[in-house]
C-alpha cells in the first residue's frame, strides 16, 4: 500500500503514536479551559515531564515510573500555576507564559549530563493474534500502553464532562463562576482540581515524547508541542473526541512531512517542518481576536474570580 513511496500503513500506525503526546497535553488543556482557566504554560509543564520523566525511567530501569515521574512534575508546574491565578489572583496569561520560559529553563538545567543515554524500552501491548491482521494489526493492535490509554482518558473525559454532577459543576463553574459560587460550589478549589489534571496530564505527554516518541533527551525536545496543544483544543471546540481528531491531524502533519522528506519530495524541507506551526498561529489568532465564545469557549474563560464577601 505504497503510494508516491510511502506506505500508508506504517504511515497511520506512526501518525498514532506521535499524536500520543499533543492529544493527552491538549485533553488536560480542555478540562482546564473548561473550568474557566486559561493556561499558557502546557510547553512548560509538557517538557518538565520530559526530563522528569527520563530521569526516573533511566535510574530505576522502570517506563512505567518515568511516566508517573513525568506526571507528577506536570502535576507540580500546575500546582505553581494555581497557586499564582487562584490564591495570589495573578494575571493567568502572564503565569501562564512565566511558567513555560521557568519550565524550558529549569528542564534544560536537570538534563544536564543526560544528553546521549538511552531510555529503558516501552514494550507493546501483546494483543496476540490481533497485532498479527494485516493492514489492521498494524495499524491498531502494535502500540503501547501509553497509546491505548490516551484512547480510554479521551472516552472517560467525554462521559465526565457530559454524564456526571461533578462534569456538570466544572462547566458551570466555567460558564458562570459568579453564578456557580451563588450556588455554593468552591470555584477555586474546583479550578485547582482541573489545572492539577491538566498538569499531570501535559506531563505524560512529554514523558511519552522523551521515552517513545524520541527516547532520549535533548534541551527543548517538546519542540513546541504544547503549543500545538494548546491550539487542538481551540480547534476542536472544547470537545474531547474532536480533540482526538485534532491531535491526528496534527500528528498526521508531522509524520507526514517526514515521510515526504524521506521519499524525495520537492517541496521545500523548511515548508514542510513548518507547517503543524503555521496552521497553530492561525488558531491561536483567531481566539485571540474575541471570536472564541462564538467558537464554543467557556464564557468565563481567563477570567479572575473574585469571591463576593
Amino acid at each position: 500500500m505504497d503510494i508516491g513511496g510511502i506506505n500508508l500503513v506504517t504511515l497511520l500506525a506512526t501518525l498514532i503514536v506521535a499524536s500520543v503526546p499533543i492529544l493527552m497535553a491538549a485533553l488536560g488543556e480542555m478540562v482546564v479551559e473548561k473550568s474557566g482557566t486559561l493556561n499558557l504554560g502546557v510547553e512548560g509543564m509538557m517538557i518538565m515531564g520530559a526530563v522528569t520523566g527520563f530521569v526516573v525511567a533511566v535510574t530505576t530501569g522502570s517506563p512505567v515510573l518515568g511516566f508517573v515521574g513525568g506526571a507528577a512534575a506536570g502535576a507540580a508546574m500546575a500546582a505553581l500555576f494555581a497557586l499564582l491565578t487562584q490564591v495570589l489572583l495573578a494575571n493567568q496569561v502572564a503565569s501562564g507564559l512565566a511558567l513555560t520560559l521557568f519550565g524550558l529553563g529549569l528542564s534544560s538545567l536537570i538534563g544536564q549530563g543526560w544528553n546521549g543515554i538511552r531510555p529503558p524500552l516501552t514494550g507493546d501491548v501483546p494483543l496476540g493474534p490481533l497485532a498479527d491482521l494485516p493492514v489492521l494489526g498494524p495499524i491498531l493492535f502494535s502500540h503501547d500502553g501509553m497509546v491505548y490509554l490516551s484512547l480510554i482518558l479521551v472516552a472517560a473525559t467525554w462521559w465526565f464532562l457530559r454524564s456526571t454532577r461533578a462534569g456538570l459543576i466544572l462547566r458551570a463553574v466555567g460558564e458562570s463562576h459568579e453564578a456557580a459560587h451563588a450556588l455554593g460550589y468552591k470555584v477555586r478549589r474546583i479550578r485547582t482540581g482541573a489545572i492539577l489534571f491538566g498538569g499531570a496530564m501535559a506531563g505524560m505527554g512529554g514523558a511519552y515524547v522523551s521515552l517513545v516518541r524520541v527516547p532520549q533527551w535533548t534541551d527543548g525536545i517538546t519542540s513546541g508541542a504544547g503549543w500545538i496543544a494548546l491550539a487542538i483544543v481551540v480547534f476542536a471546540g472544547w470537545k474531547p473526541w474532536r480533540v482526538l481528531m485534532g491531535a491526528w491531524l496534527f500528528g498526521g502533519i508531522s509524520v507526514l512531512q517526514l515521510n515526504l522528506q524521506a521519499a524525495g519530495s520537492r517541496i521545500p524541507v523548511e515548508y514542510l517542518t513548518m507547517s503543524p506551526y503555521i496552521i497553530t498561529i492561525l488558531v491561536l489568532v483567531l481566539i485571540s481576536s474575541g471570536r472564541g465564545r462564538a467558537m464554543g469557549a467557556p464564557a468565563d474563560l481567563g477570567k479572575t474570580f473574585h469571591a463576593s464577601h
